[in-house]
């Protein structure tokens, strides 16, 4: 067996947390060992940059503030959680990783594609997912899918503009490099979104042993 990178991406109320857990579950069933985990967070030091992230505040984050808090708690992840499950050969499947910096930070709060690349070389050097699942969804019903969950934390609060042009941002990065890729229609029942996610696991079963 050998260690798997694999990224769940998407917008609010896509349900990457809900089917990560089911792609787990079907993993295990297979003897997959799995590490789940989540971003910004993932350890305890990273988990608390995740609050100061998260937390609606009086003063207004600066955007270049906000990107580099993601990948502070992206370097304690990786070098707490991520690079030493690899390295025993364990499959990884996270909540969000740099292509969320890329769809919020580069899309949503726009800033330069470019600066968010010399932080991922320099944080991440030459790792990079080896699968990324997106799952994309109308933007209005990602949002009433948030809200019905109750408090909006300081992202989810943002306008639907913001939201939009992190849904391009997304399916810009999805279609550049459809290999890593697989684009799921996350607006279907969460059955017919697992299904899909089926049809994907003999290839990702084929990858773990290869």
């Amino acid at each position: 067996m050998s260690g798997l990178f694999i990224t769940l991406e998407g917008p609010e109320g896509a349900g990457k947390s809900t089917n990560r857990e089911y792609l787990a579950a079907r993993l295990r069933e297979q003897g997959v060992d799995v590490v789940m985990t989540r971003e910004p967070g993932g350890t305890p030091l990273a988990e608390r940059i995740r609050e100061l992230l998260l937390a609606p505040s009086d003063e207004a984050m600066a955007a270049d503030t906000e990107l580099l808090l993601m990948f502070a708690a992206r370097a304690q992840h990786l070098a707490e959680v991520i690079r030493p499950a690899l390295a025993r050969g364990v499959v990884v499947l996270c909540d969000r990783f740099t292509d969320a910096t890329y769809a919020y930070q580069g899309g949503g709060r726009g800033l330069p594609v470019e600066r968010i690349a010399v932080l991922e070389d320099f944080v991440q050097g030459a790792l990079r997912p080896d699968l990324t699942l997106v799952f994309d969804l109308p933007v209005e019903v990602g949002l009433a899918r948030a809200a019905a969950r109750g408090r909006l934390d300081r992202f989810e609060q943002e306008g639907q503009a913001f939201f939009e042009a992190v849904r391009q941002a997304y399916l810009q990065r999805a279609a550049q490099a459809p290999q890593r890729y697989s684009l799921l229609d996350a607006g279907q029942s969460l059955e017919a979104v697992q299904r899909a996610i089926d049809a994907l696991l003999p290839g990702i079963l084929e990858r773990c042993r290869g």
